[in-house]
């Protein structure tokens, strides 16, 4: 990785299989680099363990299976930071969370989630999939069933949180609950519309190309290390500055 990136430059991060708390921790860390200015936008990608997570719009209510039932089945639930209601996550899904910092781009957060939904539209065409934007909800549609999540926390202009896009998802789990508190649409994913699985790492690039697109940035493929490495060359370089 180059010793020092404009801040235009995305930095992707691809933590494969990971547990929702790890995941979590770990946004909560780089939002903070972010936020002070230590690192450029990153963006996460990974396959979550099976989780249910609740945002701050959410209620329990929408969790049609006991916590002890999950409990015993190794399910995780959590109440996080977003916003929106609940959603789940699990293998064979994509989730991407991006850290950025919305001052360096346009500072509208109405239009993020637009673009959100854009990034994954643009994806699903390398698939001959259509995917629609729906006017009443955040997220994106296809044949009038849930394809993509989208829940996201902004606080000083820096994004954490982002999209879930039902890849090769077991689908049978967001019977548990009422999807994002929506209880008359259904969920779909690009398996069940092609007929076929789909290369969860050939998909994650092709989303990774249009969220580039979208957001104006060039994507450069590092690990967390380098990432954390980076931040703590940058805070040196700062301290060293000061009088």
């Amino acid at each position: 990785m180059k010793d020092s990136l404009p801040l235009q430059d995305l930095l992707v991060c691809d933590l494969g299989m990971s547990r929702y708390a790890e995941a979590w921790d770990l946004q909560r860390k780089l939002f903070q680099l972010r936020a002070d200015g230590q690192m450029p936008d990153v963006l996460l990608l990974t396959e979550h363990a099976h989780v249910y997570t609740i945002g701050k719009s959410g209620s329990d209510v929408h969790l049609l299976t006991s916590r002890s039932e999950l409990q015993q089945q190794g399910v995780e639930v959590f109440h996080i930071d977003r916003g929106g209601d609940i959603t789940y996550h699990g293998p064979g899904q994509l989730v991407a969370y991006p850290i950025l910092d919305l001052q360096n781009h346009y500072p509208d957060v109405h239009r993020y989630l637009r673009d959100l939904e854009e990034a994954i539209i643009l994806t699903l065409r390398e698939y001959a999939i259509v995917g629609e934007q729906d006017p009443r909800y955040t997220g994106v549609w296809v044949r009038g069933k849930k394809l993509a999540a989208i829940g996201v926390k902004v606080s000083r202009w820096i994004t954490m949180h982002g999209v879930a896009i039902n890849v090769n998802s077991d689908l049978g789990y967001f019977g548990r609950i009422i999807p994002c508190g929506i209880s008359d649409r259904g969920v779909t994913s690009v398996e069940k519309i092609l007929s076929r699985r789909v290369d969860l790492n050939e998909f994650a690039k092709l989303f990774v190309d249009s969220f580039g697109r979208v957001f104006g940035c060039s994507p450069v493929f590092t690990s967390v290390d380098e990432v954390l490495a980076l931040a703590g060359k940058n805070q040196r370089e700062r301290e060293l500055c000061l009088p």
